[in-house]
């Protein structure tokens, strides 16, 4: 149990949650949409207690595959991104009807790292996520890979999420991902490796730990989530990374009954 990330979850209003592709995609690779249908769910109960919520959702490329499975193996660039296109719209069908099962309506924003670097550009994103949450509606957001290339791509919605926390001026960012919180080194390939459910320095912590490398589906890793945490705790924004694939996540972490690590904002 972590009951500092359930004082934290009741402190916060405004929750900015991410949604990794690892989380998304099923052991095969295609959308797990019985996870997106059950954290809809929890999203909803949230709202109902008041929270506001927007989503960072990856899985554009999962859902590409999953709808246009001939080019799963495809590696270059002009097909990824045309994958990525294709993908967006299934996605966002699914989000849909998850939410719409809640009685919620979803909006879309697509970014590049262009949009948060241009200031008329980024008070307009303000803007709209202010609009659309203050009618009760679920902004979802990522990138726009479609169109991305390395000069104006953030690379990973770890970062991503955390540069709309800022904007957006949220109480919390939420990483869900496929691993409980940050050890002290690798789970997977080394059994002694530790949980530390709560990170007081950033500095401290990156001296402590092994980094690996990203994932099979994902473009982060431990390393983008440091990297989220250490821009939203300067802007007193605490980070909350839990395993999004165990059942009823959202509501465990609310409860205090489900590990994770939480950065505190400085």
């Amino acid at each position: 149990m972590n009951k500092k990330i359930a004082e934290v979850l009741e402190a916060s209003r405004k929750i900015v949650i991410k949604i990794g592709s690892n989380t998304l995609a099923k052991a095969d690779g295609t959308q797990n949409t019985d996870f997106m249908v059950s954290i809809a769910r929890q999203c909803a109960d949230l709202i109902r207690k008041g929270k506001q919520i927007i989503l960072v959702s990856s899985g554009a490329q999962v859902a590409g595959v999953s709808t246009t499975k001939e080019w799963a193996r495809k590696k270059d660039v002009h097909y990824r991104q045309a994958l990525c296109s294709i993908g967006q719209v299934e996605l966002m069908h699914q989000w849909r009807k998850a939410f719409q099962a809640q009685d919620l309506h979803i909006g879309q924003l697509l970014l590049t790292k262009d949009d948060f670097e241009n200031e008329h550009r980024s008070l307009n994103i303000r803007n709209t996520l202010f609009t659309l949450v203050d009618q009760g509606v679920i902004p979802i957001i990522n990138e726009n890979d479609s169109v991305s290339f390395d000069e104006i791509k953030i690379g990973d919605n770890d970062n991503l999420s955390a540069l709309t926390a800022i904007l957006w001026s949220a109480d919390l960012l939420i990483l869900f991902s496929d691993i409980d919180g940050i050890y002290s080194d690798n789970p997977k390939t080394n059994p002694d490796a530790k949980l530390i459910e709560t990170v007081e320095s950033i500095p401290e912590l990156r001296k402590s730990i092994t980094i690996g490398s990203a994932n099979e589906f994902g473009t982060g890793g431990i390393e983008t989530k440091i990297q989220a945490a250490e821009k939203t705790t300067v802007y007193g924004i605490p980070l909350l990374l839990a395993n999004g694939s165990h059942e009823n996540v959202l509501e465990n972490l609310a409860a205090g009954t489900e590990n994770g690590t939480v950065f505190l904002a400085d």
